[in-house]
């Protein structure tokens, strides 16, 4: 039997779907590792902090990096 433009699309769709339900359990254990990680680095320590921590803080408080300052960081850890 040949396979049409149709279902090699479908076959493809039906793989994304069950690799996505596969990952994302994956990818939020590993969101919980990270936050617990990074939020260890900023208790422990002050600005200015490492690029990675820098951005993940950037992305928890919704400010650009260059603004952040040390009683953003204390808003967060209360």
């Amino acid at each position: 039997m040949k396979v049409t433009r149709s279902m090699f699309h479908r076959y493809r769709q039906q793989d994304a779907i069950a690799t996505k339900a596969v990952n994302s359990v994956r990818k939020d254990k590993e969101r919980l590792r990270r936050n617990a990680r990074m939020m260890q680095k900023v208790t422990g320590g002050s600005l200015p902090f490492s690029p990675p921590v820098m951005s993940w803080l950037s992305g928890q408080l919704d400010i650009p990096t260059h603004r952040i300052t040390q009683e953003d960081i204390k808003k967060l850890k209360a």
